[in-house]
């Protein structure tokens, strides 16, 4: 039962929890209870718990210490009779054997009356008695009856403190201050003559006083709380509406520090001044005459070409920042330190001014094209991040000043950064498989009309008629479609060429010597200083041949010739360039802490694993695939000039290295400045995307250019072997066989073959020096000196060697010997010392046939590369084997020849 009175008391007004006291002394303690009245303080906002502990806490202590007093001194001070009678304390703390908390004071009384002094004033030291509540008085007439100061009323809550068992009587201070103001308010009709309004004739002191009344009410939850509540709102929207025209009245006349900053302290007093705020943003040049600021239409140029105008956009953020400033510099002036107008008049300015600003720009440009709408994203962010850092806070903004404006940007932002950076992977895509498709159409063109120009004056009948002679003349006619250009200097400074490059450096022609100065007919206008484009100079071709297979012959010569033109640098430097221009876009919204600047950085890396993609299948190994095919059609038979040293099948390929090793040096350049140094990737993160594709693009390069160098080798050593065929005369080895052995001097160098062979040889391995990893440089020239040792192996076997010869073939074989030793590889000299060892077989004489047994059995003369077996091969081509076969083969096996 004592449980459902004490909810019930929830819902009664105070002054029926007076009146219910008074019923008995139960329902006194019921009332009284302290927790009920510190509920209500909780309410108001106005009980501090932590206060409250640390003031019992100090009570305590001192009762602690008071221990050793005298029996009768301590129950003096704890306010115990010698009868065991309740003893008020000095600080109206009550101690009773009612079993209560002893905080209660009982003898106060509805009226302020003690018990024993009937009519004595109490000086409404609980605040419940400072109204007279005669049922004879209207509501509306009731007025303050206390002879406290009004103004004293206006801070009523400063002082108030939490003490725990004064609860009450804090409240009751509380009570006897507001009340008559909170009843008044509640019923009266007319609210011009509230008691508020009539007892305070300051504005500023009505609302604080209205301000009071709202944090009091909020004690109030006793039953139909919701419509006293509405009419105190009521009340307070009158006198608020009522306070904003003044405010309005202000801004009209620009009576800054007259009625702007009076009425704006009257409405932060009120409720946070919110009100005057919003007066003061709708109504401030920023937003009201926004347009006047700029118009996003002006910065793009409409005509056949639409562009976008950085300077107009720039002109708005800058008048946007300086108008942004001013009003900061009022806002300073108008409103007080509580306020904080700047946060709001800068989400106003976010909203209403920059968003609107930019979707209509962006809206526009994307309707109208592509590049324009890129151009404008970026820059406007770029434009907006530096115009933040000019705004100016406001005196009493908060250290995340800047932090707010970063984040109202990306509000901004927000809503375009995903189709921005969609576009922007889309466009570069676009644009990058234009250029390449471009360069591959010129060169089906270029090969289709070479083609059509050379089979055109072909007459079929003709050849038909007269092969034999058609095909001599193809073969004694020069067939050089193309001129010769000299071979740019492999050992150029590659690093700093592509690093130009990459940067948009002009290379200046005078600087660079003759052969540093590329010569493929693609790349010339670069070294010019000029403008790159992708076209290729197109030689003029000479008269076409009149016979099919003169057209095929020079067919095949003119494709040799292009391979230097498979893939060019200038379709890569553009696509680098387009990557360039795309991810620096795209990476200025990496510095954004939110989501889309993660989104931005891995939009970045998705731009660079497209460029390798790009840049790697579709035209690098696209080129190094055709130029294999090319070489694998090569025939040296066909070639009618075999004057020069160098095979030009083979010189134009390892020129095509040469740019496939500069283009992958710009993309090195490229990664290193644009994606690493920015932290746009992490190099030693191996699940990286970009990391993993440059990886790719790397290996992809590297194969391409050992397959091209395996054909390449493969056509070297077809050149050799028809040198070897055709320039060594019989007589070198043989001299015998032309009646020149009784010559008195004889020539002991090398022969011109010899000379020839280490020519061709030795000008295509200096080719690649500089321009490859050096692993793969000497895998290259092993694989060349082995293929050389095997050819020369078999072109031995075709000679007849006499004794006098030998000396001949020995020159040739020490020239060979002393070409290896610049290659500075200790295995591959091995096979050309065993090479060296077999010439030896020659020199001996025809009549020491055991000795000559003795070296083609020697196994450790040749290093175990020769065995007896083939040494005996080699032995057989000596011109007078016939006389001593039968002695090397009785030394040999111990037998001899017998006919049956």
């Amino acid at each position: 039962m004592l449980e459902i009175l004490s909810t019930i008391l929830n819902y009664v007004t105070v002054a029926d929890l007076v009146h219910f006291a008074r019923v008995s002394k139960r329902m006194k303690e019921m009332v009284y209870d302290d927790s009920r009245w510190v509920q209500r303080l909780q309410l108001m906002g106005c009980w501090n718990e932590a206060e409250a502990r640390k003031r019992a806490e100090a009570i305590w202590r001192q009762r602690a210490g008071s221990q050793g007093l005298p029996h009768k001194e301590q129950a003096e001070r704890a306010g115990i009779g010698v009868k065991g009678s309740a003893k008020s304390t000095p600080g109206g703390e009550n101690v009773g054997k009612s079993g209560d908390t002893g905080w209660q004071q009982a003898d106060v009384r509805v009226n302020g009356h003690h018990k024993d002094t009937p009519g004595h004033d109490t000086a409404n030291s609980d605040g419940f008695d400072a109204v007279s509540l005669s049922p004879n008085t209207p509501a509306d007439q009731v007025a303050p009856q206390s002879t406290e100061d009004p103004l004293s009323k206006l801070v009523v809550f400063s002082n108030v403190r939490s003490i725990r068992g004064q609860a009450r009587q804090e409240y009751g201070k509380i009570h006897g201050a507001l009340n008559v103001y909170y009843d008044d308010a509640i019923a009266c009709r007319d609210h011009t003559t509230a008691t508020v309004f009539r007892a305070y004739r300051d504005p500023s002191h009505q609302a604080q006083m209205l301000a009071n009344l709202v944090r009091f009410a909020e004690s109030d939850i006793a039953q139909e709380w919701q419509e006293r509540l509405e009419k105190l709102q009521t009340l307070i929207d009158t006198f608020e509406r009522a306070v904003s025209q003044e405010f309005e009245q202000g801004l009209e006349t620009n009576d800054i520090d007259g009625k702007l900053r009076k009425y704006a302290n009257v409405l932060a007093t009120l409720n946070g001044g919110q009100k005057g705020v919003e007066l003061f943003v709708t109504n401030c040049p920023v937003v009201a005459r926004k347009a006047e600021l700029g118009n996003p239409l002006n910065c793009l140029s409409l005509g056949p070409q639409v562009s976008f105008s950085s300077q107009e956009s720039q002109r708005f953020f800058t008048q946007l920042a300086t108008t942004f400033n001013e009003q900061i510099a009022l806002i300073d002036r108008i409103f007080p330190p509580s306020v904080n107008a700047a946060a709001t008049f800068l989400e106003r300015v976010g909203k209403e001014v920059l968003s609107e600003y930019l979707s209509t720009l962006f809206d526009e440009s994307h309707r109208t094209g592509i590049e324009p709408y890129l151009q404008a994203v970026s820059a406007t962010y770029q434009q907006s991040l530096h115009m933040a850092k000019a705004l100016r806070p406001s005196k009493d903004s908060s250290d995340d000043f800047y932090e707010s404006i970063d984040r109202i940007v990306a509000n901004a932002f927000e809503l375009h950064i995903d189709l921005y950076l969609n576009e922007e992977h889309a466009h570069f895509k676009r644009k990058s498989e234009t250029e390449v498709n471009e360069w591959e159409r010129q060169l089906s063109e270029q090969d289709a009309s070479m083609q059509s120009l050379y089979m055109s004056s072909v007459n079929r009948q003709a050849d038909k008629r007269d092969f034999l002679t058609s095909f001599k003349k193809v073969v004694m006619m020069p067939v050089n479609v193309l001129p010769m250009f000299p071979l740019s200097s492999p050992f150029g400074g590659k690093s700093a060429t592509a690093k130009a490059l990459v940067n948009g450096e002009n290379l200046e022609t005078s600087s660079q010597t003759p052969s540093q100065l590329s010569t493929r007919p693609s790349t010339p206008s670069m070294l010019n200083g000029t403008s790159l484009s992708a076209s290729r100079s197109v030689t003029p071709l000479p008269e076409p041949p009149t016979t099919e297979l003169a057209a095929k012959v020079a067919i095949m010569s003119s494709r040799l010739e292009g391979i230097r033109s498979l893939f060019s640098i200038e379709v890569a430097l553009n696509l680098v360039h387009n990557a360039k221009s795309a991810i620096e876009r795209a990476a200025i919204f990496c510095r954004a802490q939110s989501q889309f600047g993660e989104d931005a950085r891995r939009q970045c890396q998705l731009i660079f694993v497209l460029l390798c993609q790009i840049l790697g299948s579709r035209h690098v190994k696209a080129g190094f695939d055709q130029a294999v095919d090319h070489l694998t059609n090569y025939d040296p038979k066909q070639i009618q000039n075999h004057g020069h040293t160098e095979v030009k099948p083979l010189v134009t390929f390892l020129e095509l290295v040469n740019v496939g090793d500069l283009i992958q040096q710009m993309l090195d350049v490229f990664y290193e400045q644009e994606m690493v140094a920015t932290r746009l990737t992490d190099r030693s993160d191996f699940l990286d995307p970009a990391v993993k594709e440059k990886k790719r693009f790397e290996q992809m390069l590297d194969e391409r250019v050992a397959a091209g160098l395996n054909k390449g080798i493969e056509v070297l050593m077809a050149e050799v072997e028809f040198v070897c065929a055709t320039t060594q005369k019989a007589d070198d080895f043989n001299p015998e066989a032309s009646g020149q052995a009784n010559q008195e001097v004889m020539d002991i160098g090398p022969t011109e073959t010899a000379t020839k062979v280490v020519e061709i040889v030795s000008s295509h391995t200096r080719m690649l020096v500089g321009s490859t990893d050096k692993n793969m440089l000497d895998v290259f020239n092993q694989e060349v000196g082995l293929r050389t040792f095997t050819a020369l192996c078999k072109h031995l076997k075709r000679q007849r060697i006499s004794v006098m010869g030998a000396i001949k073939l020995i020159s040739d074989m020490n020239h060979y010997f002393l070409y290896i030793q610049t290659l500075k590889n200790a295995d591959l000299l091995q096979y050309f010392i065993a090479l060296r060892e077999l010439a030896q077989i020659y020199l001996v004489d025809p009549s020491d046939a055991k000795e000559l047994a003795t070296i083609i059995a020697d196994g450790e003369r040749f290093k175990g590369i020769f065995r007896a077996e083939d040494v005996y091969e080699f032995a057989e081509r000596r011109a007078d084997w016939l006389k001593i076969k039968k002695g090397v083969e009785r030394a040999m096996f111990g037998i001899g020849c017998c006919v049956m």
